[in-house]
């Protein structure tokens, strides 16, 4: 059986139009040998589920600086499930405040990087949860 890479979807919801972390994010994990898809900025819920079930997704990265955590990070998480795509995990990073980070992994969210995380721990995060899949 022939292994492929793990595939991650960054994407970088909503109205916020910085992305240079979501940039950095994206191109550590592939330089650690990770299929790496940027959406761009400025992705509703549904344009980022539907490119992560498109693109074979295994995990989604969102990146939220804009105050919308509580709204986005359940809203793709729904979508996941509705599209019976529930299988595709979820992480992300942003400006979140730490008891809204507890909210967020109770409903699903698997991880959050907080300003300041290094892009190693993200890596290491990534290699402890999710190994090559096997095709």
């Amino acid at each position: 059986m022939k292994q492929r890479r793990v595939r991650i979807l960054v994407a970088k919801p909503g109205l916020d139009g910085h992305d240079r972390g979501a940039k950095v994010v994206a191109r550590a994990l592939r330089d650690a040998g990770f299929d790496v898809i940027y959406t761009g900025l400025h992705q509703t819920p549904e344009m980022i589920v539907e490119s992560a079930v498109q693109e074979d997704a295994d995990i989604i990265g969102l990146s939220i600086l804009s105050g919308a955590h509580l709204t986005i990070f359940p809203e793709v998480l729904r979508l996941l499930k509705e599209k019976k795509a529930g299988h595709i995990k979820v992480f992300g990073g942003g400006i979140i405040p730490p008891e809204d980070v507890k909210k967020l992994k109770k409903s699903g969210v698997m991880e959050i990087f907080l300003p300041g995380a290094s892009t190693d721990r993200i890596i290491q995060f990534v290699k402890e949860n999710f190994q090559e899949k096997q095709r």
